[in-house]
């Protein structure tokens, strides 16, 4: 028999959101990490809101603010205003926020505002580092193994948007078979990108990403957003790796580094054993003489290394695809670095997810 095309809405509904979300969903994991990066950083955002102590309408919980921004970066939301449009009919989403069904959800500007206090107080930073804490807890970072590498982020700037500095410019955007260059022109829409190509790529207004990874899972341990040119990539590096000595438990540890031949550089290769970091790095004898001295790349941790390296890519490629940081929609080098590193903290929950799924811890 046919059943009747008839609508009937309950008054009242004795079922909770968390009902509505399949016991085995991957979001149930992910919040429960994050949450528990997020109370470890109850005094931060306690620093935050002090100004405001005395008065005042509250603000958007900081922590509903951050799992909101884990989910549009999980779910691919291009924008604040389709994030809040979607989280006002997703009973998941609303889950994930922690919002009721009854709550309203924020006006998209509102949302954006209340981000930038998060991006002032380098919040995102301070959560990527909470999630690492876990990830160390549960022994899935060797501490010792590293690989590094960088890739471009493209600016959200056009080219049009790149005029001379002085003002001079009476080209009416027509800028064909005209030199120009970082030292006399800049952005008027981001002055923080840079005009840059590698490889045979074309010329465009860029960033340059750039993350340290852990070769035992592939986790990020480090992530930094820099602004384009041919050295920013071991300078990073250098940062980076520093960080990482001195994060380590022994100081006396052996430290590996694996690396492209990008970073096959002199001066790159004494800065790692300075630091007693074991550059791996991939050697670069095209019509020269590599910088890594053979009894480094002839050592067996060496091939290891060069193979483990290659996780690092996989980072970039979904924070890329999935993250939405082919080209960032936000400018400043501030803000794209912070976007950045909330693109790697919610790869590391991926990756730590599935890590969960595959090796249960014993209880």
């Amino acid at each position: 028999m046919r059943g009747a095309d008839t609508f009937t809405e309950s008054l009242f509904t004795m079922r909770r959101l968390e009902d509505f979300v399949p016991e085995s969903h991957p979001l149930r994991s992910i919040r429960t990490m994050a949450n528990q990066a997020l109370v470890k950083m109850d005094r931060l955002f306690a620093q935050m809101y002090e100004a405001d102590i005395k008065g005042g309408r509250p603000s958007i919980a900081p922590e509903k603010l951050l799992r909101a921004m884990l989910l549009q970066v999980l779910y691919s939301i291009r924008s604040e205003r389709q994030l809040m449009e979607q989280t006002q009919y997703n009973l998941l989403f609303r889950w994930f926020i922690g919002l009721s069904m009854d709550d309203t959800v924020w006006v998209p500007t509102v949302f954006t505002k209340n981000r930038e206090r998060l991006i002032k107080h380098d919040a995102v930073i301070e959560f990527f580092n909470e999630v690492l804490a876990i990830a160390q807890k549960k022994d899935w970072l060797s501490g010792e193994h590293f690989s590094v590498d960088g890739t471009l982020i493209q600016a959200w700037a056009g080219h049009k948007s790149f005029v001379r500095k002085d003002g001079s410019d009476d080209d009416s955007g027509d800028f064909r078979g005209r030199k120009r260059s970082n030292e006399t022109h800049e952005s008027k829409t981001d002055p923080d990108a840079k005009l840059y190509r590698k490889g045979k790529t074309a010329s465009e207004l860029r960033y340059m990403g750039h993350t340290l990874s852990d070769n035992r899972h592939g986790l990020v341990v480090s992530a930094l957003v820099s602004t384009a040119d041919g050295h920013a990539e071991r300078e990073a590096a250098k940062v980076m790796l520093n960080d990482a000595r001195q994060a380590a438990v022994d100081p006396d540890a052996e430290i590996t580094v694996g690396a492209d031949k990008g970073y096959d550089a002199q001066e790159f290769i004494e800065a790692c054993l300075e630091m007693k970091v074991t550059p791996h790095v991939a050697q670069n004898t095209s019509g020269r003489r590599s910088a890594v001295p053979d009894a480094i790349a002839c050592s067996p941790g060496y091939a290891v290394s060069q193979q483990k390296r290659k996780l690092i890519e996989q980072g970039f490629g979904w924070v890329k695809t999935v993250g939405r940081l082919r080209q960032v929609m936000v400018r400043g080098l501030k803000r794209v670095d912070q976007m950045f590193v909330l693109g790697m903290a919610a790869y590391n929950l991926v990756r730590m997810r599935s890590l969960g799924q595959i090796r249960p811890q014993l209880r």
